[in-house]
């Protein structure tokens, strides 16, 4: 009875703790956007790889965490070139598996992304976060884990080359303005320009001196870089227990941290973890505000905006204008700040310089990068007056006789403790003042749209009334050309100013009886005698015309003329 009991417990035993054993998707398998087959879940139901919509009518083809609450995301597809973009998938679009790989499809059947894989046989999304795509003799050939976008997670890795830019912001998928690689034996963090993906110069470079080989993600929740010779570097790592209980992750974020996060898994609720979110465990570098110390781009905040790191709240990275400035887009502060007046005119006279701006004093605040000018052995009043009567001093620093002009753009800026001087930031003296300087300007700036639209409507309709004078008249002209081509007058010869009266072809054949008489004939035709039916019974002769040669008429209109001119008793017209 012993052994049969002792049996099945073994058995429940065995497969209580048996990982799950993943599922095949097999060739010809197709996701969609929209629909109930948008994702392949992992067997455990930890991750899924599919599509997750980020925006309306916009999705990314990813991997997430399926059981937290936000779903977020370990990895997403990035195109297969130098500098990996990230692929935004319209509406409409799908992914098919078959044996040259994965295709994934636009509306229109164009090919958005294919890793470039061939030969699969089936693919899996495991338990570990990696969906991967296996031969017939179970190889893997290609993986998820193969090309991070953002974020890595345990057993992910080991890294001898790979790049992690962070996003622009936390809601856009863009390349941001940091970069994790291993290059070259060693492991950087850069800055980078956006959008032209320039590379400053590295703001975080842990001493390698190129003998790195890899970076690893472990399974007991570090994150390690080891070198030639088996040292590990730890990077970030947790300083709990057992992780089994946690979900884990580490993000480049769009502030340019590295950080290590865990979530807790429904058994870490019921043992009384409270929080149910991501929380950050590690993170480097410790204060990204410091860590800027060249000139190149911007800093860790925009141009004219500075930094400050909050310990209190998750350490996160706080991006601030200074007094009078405020920002570009509030939503992308990376972007930076602007003077909310008129800068200083050149034109001025120092009098006016110095009446209409004035400097206020910022405490703890530092744009170290920014200096164009320096002084020794000066007084206070001497260097803020140096300042207010140069249009291209911003802020000025004044420390125990030495004196410092800063000018716009001013980067690297940062708000610490540590910063032991005060600045002086130049601003209107009043906002009347600044009022009158930048009125028109403004004035301008919100009339301009309507200016532009009265002028177009002014130039048009002249334009319009010139092209239909100008069609008017050549239409005119034309129509007049073709008038006399069609219907040309008929040629009028003279006649030497002699009163002739024009005769019907009717009225001739009844004055001469039908061309009955001949009284002569000439080179053109025959002359008959007739008589004319009116008061007098007039007698005349008409020449008959019949042959018609060219010039006939002209000919005979001479005729007429001459005749016309010869006096005699018998002869009248």
């Amino acid at each position: 009875m012993m052994e049969p009991l002792l049996t099945l417990l073994v058995l429940l035993l065995v497969f209580t703790i048996a990982p799950s054993k993943a599922r095949n998707i097999t060739l010809g398998s197709l996701l969609t956007t929209e629909g109930v087959n948008t994702s392949w879940i992992s067997p455990s139901g930890d991750f899924a790889f599919g599509f997750q919509l980020i925006s309306t009518n916009t999705y990314l083809l990813a991997v997430w965490f399926d059981k937290t609450v936000n779903k977020s995301m370990a990895w997403y597809a990035k195109t297969n070139t130098q500098v990996p973009e990230v692929v935004l998938v319209p509406s409409g679009s799908r992914l098919q598996l078959s044996s040259n790989g994965l295709s994934l499809l636009d509306p229109g059947g164009h090919e958005l992304w294919n890793p470039q894989v061939p030969g699969a046989a089936y693919a899996n999304m495991l338990d570990t976060g990696n969906f991967v795509l296996l031969g017939a003799d179970g190889s893997t050939k290609w993986g998820t884990f193969d090309s991070p976008a953002d974020t890595i997670v345990p057993t992910q890795g080991p890294f001898s080359e790979v790049q992690l830019y962070s996003r622009l912001t936390q809601a856009d998928y863009s390349n941001g303005r940091f970069l994790l690689q291993v290059k070259d034996g060693n492991l950087e963090f850069d800055l980078v320009a956006v959008p032209s993906g320039n590379k400053y110069r590295s703001y975080l470079t842990p001493n390698t001196g190129g003998n790195g080989s890899q970076l690893l993600f472990n399974e007991t929740g570090g994150v390690y870089f080891t070198l030639k010779d088996g040292t590990e570097i730890t990077i970030t790592s947790t300083i709990m227990g057992s992780m089994v209980n946690y979900y884990q992750r580490a993000t480049l974020d769009p502030d340019g941290v590295f950080r290590q996060y865990v979530y807790p898994k429904k058994e870490a609720v019921t043992r009384g973890w409270k929080y149910i979110g991501w929380t950050a465990v590690d993170f480097i570098p410790r204060n990204i505000c410091d860590v800027f110390t060249t000139s190149d781009g911007s800093g860790a905040c925009g141009f004219n905006s500075y930094c400050s790191f909050n310990w209190n709240q998750n350490e996160t990275v706080e991006c601030q204008c200074p007094p009078h400035y405020s920002f570009i887009d509030e939503a992308r502060k990376y972007k930076g700040c602007k003077a909310n007046f008129q800068q200083q005119s050149c034109d001025l006279d120092e009098a006016t310089m110095i009446d209409e701006f004035d400097l206020i004093p910022m405490k703890g605040i530092d744009w170290p990068s920014a200096d164009y000018e320096s002084f020794t052995s000066v007084g206070m009043d001497d260097c803020q007056k140096l300042c207010l009567t140069d249009c291209f001093c911003a802020v000025t620093v004044f420390n125990e006789g030495n004196c410092w002009k800063k000018k716009l753009p001013m980067s690297n800026g940062r708000m610490d403790s540590s910063v032991d001087r005060t600045l002086y930031l130049k601003v209107p003296k009043n906002n009347n003042s600044l009022s009158i300087i930048n009125t028109g300007s403004i004035k301008w700036k919100k009339d301009k749209k309507y200016w532009i639209l009265g002028s177009c409507l002014l130039l048009g309709s002249f334009l319009l009334v010139l092209i239909l004078l100008i069609s008017f008249i050549l239409f005119g002209h034309y129509f007049a050309k073709k008038s006399k081509k069609i219907d040309p007058p008929k040629q009028s010869y003279s006649t030497g100013g002699l009163p002739l009266k024009s005769f019907t072809y009717e009225e001739l054949h009844e004055a001469t009886g039908g061309f009955c008489e001949e009284i002569g004939s000439g080179g053109s035709g025959v002359v008959y005698k007739g008589t004319l039916q009116d008061q007098l019974g007039t007698h005349i002769a008409v020449k008959k015309i019949n042959k018609v040669l060219p010039d006939i008429e002209k000919e005979f209109a001479v005729e007429v003329q001459t005749i016309g001119w010869t006096f005699h008793k018998n002869l009248t017209m």
